[in-house]
């Protein structure tokens, strides 16, 4: 068995003390309506790198020798592990070392480099860049800084556990993104010590289903990639995974179209930005919502760290989802005044015309007949069928943009 306990975790959060942020532990009462449980958000997207991951990166160093920070670390990461060794080693005064897969997000590639680390990218994946940068730790006589795997990591992500325990108590269930295990394995070894009948429930993408597969059995497959990068890691730790048999009661999963969806609403209900991996908690609750009708739940908004252009093509998307974004093929007659009836009606539907595409050549339609898309701004998707009708009524051949995931 593991050596991470109580007493590790609490020893951690005196190393951590004054240099993270206890960050805010809230009841957020519209996705408490929403969902029909007791919804209380753990904002750890508010720490310094916008990410938990740092809380385990201090407890590591704190822990090493005085010839193991003069020689330096080096760490592999898709992103956030990475800034919180870095901005923590360069305050140590440590030389680091950041191996990230290449696809990694511009904006976290950039913070790392920013907060005084020396990034190298490598492979395709984070599998790819946890060997190179082992064997890069083997060749330059560097201490590696594991993303989840290490007792120390591990007791230090547990500290917000002790967090959200202090301020209610009465949690009855914690569900928390995974990805090697580090975040569940601490959290769940803190909670489960204080209070043994609390609920802890993982949440990992359907594309990189590692933990669910190490504690169900069966073969995994994995997709090419998920918007939740943080938590893409295809074989769980041997401490975490020990860790999470024992005291993690499910795992559940998501696919892309619920984290999207999650982003969208905490965007829009508490005005917080999350990555991929940071909404997963909230997602699960979304698509499984009788697992937690009814309960105190704390979710933890793991991670801030997205890309703003990928987080605008989500916003995007949610807007399609919603039917707020619309877009409306009319059949017309290519004749005077045809188009003008169609934007009358649908400004008297209090819509807006964002976009018109008119085709003529590009069409199966008879000659003097064209096809004119519409991209809307609407209110609703009973919006978007009221102006289907109002437009056959008045002749027009109309159809809407069906999403699918």
């Amino acid at each position: 068995m593991s050596g991470v306990d109580l007493a590790a975790i609490r020893a951690a959060q005196q190393v951590l003390a004054g240099h993270t942020v206890d960050t805010p532990f809230l009841k957020s009462r519209t996705l408490s309506e929403i969902t029909g449980a007791e919804v209380f958000l753990k904002f750890e997207n508010h720490q310094f790198t916008a990410s938990f991951k740092e809380r385990g990166a201090l407890n590591k160093l704190a822990s090493l020798t005085v010839d193991e920070k003069r020689r330096g670390v080096i760490a592999a990461s898709a992103g956030n592990h990475a800034q919180g060794v870095a901005h923590h080693a360069t305050r140590l005064g440590i030389p680091s070392t950041i191996v990230m897969p290449a696809p990694t997000p511009n904006v976290k590639v950039d913070m790392t480099a920013r907060h005084g680390a020396r990034v190298v990218l490598h492979g395709e994946s984070f599998d790819d860049a946890k060997a190179h940068a082992l064997a890069q730790a083997d060749s330059e006589g560097l201490a590696f800084v594991h993303p989840y795997d290490d007792e120390k990591v591990i007791a230090g992500q547990g500290t917000i556990a002790l967090e959200m325990l202090a301020v209610h108590p009465d949690l009855d269930t914690m569900a928390i993104a995974v990805g090697g295990g580090g975040l569940i394995s601490g959290m769940a070894t803190a909670a489960k010590a204080l209070k043994p009948d609390v609920e802890i429930l993982g949440v990992e993408s359907a594309r990189f289903p590692s933990m669910y597969v190490a504690l169900n059995g069966g073969a995994a497959n994995f997709g090419p990639s998920t918007i939740a990068e943080g938590i893409a890691v295809k074989e769980p730790g041997r401490i975490t995974r020990e860790i999470a048999a024992r005291l993690v009661d499910d795992i559940l999963l998501v696919d892309e179209g619920d984290i999207e969806e999650a982003i969208v609403l905490l965007l829009e209900i508490e005005k917080t930005v999350v990555e991929g991996a940071g909404a997963a908690a909230l997602a699960a609750m979304m698509k499984y919502p009788a697992r937690f009708a009814g309960k105190k739940v704390g979710l933890v908004l793991c991670g801030g760290n997205i890309d703003p252009l990928m987080l605008a093509e989500i916003i995007q998307r949610g807007m399609v989802r919603s039917g707020r974004l619309s877009r409306l093929t009319v059949q017309i007659r290519d004749t005077p005044g045809a188009l003008a009836k169609i934007t009358a009606i649908i400004a008297a539907s209090n819509a807006n015309i964002a976009e018109v595409h008119h085709q003529r050549a590009f069409t199966n339609l008879p000659v003097q007949s064209a096809e004119v898309a519409f991209v809307l701004k609407t209110r609703n998707a009973a919006h978007v069928g009221q102006i289907v009708e109002q437009l056959g009524a008045a002749g027009f051949a109309a159809r809407a943009y069906e999403f699918t995931e």
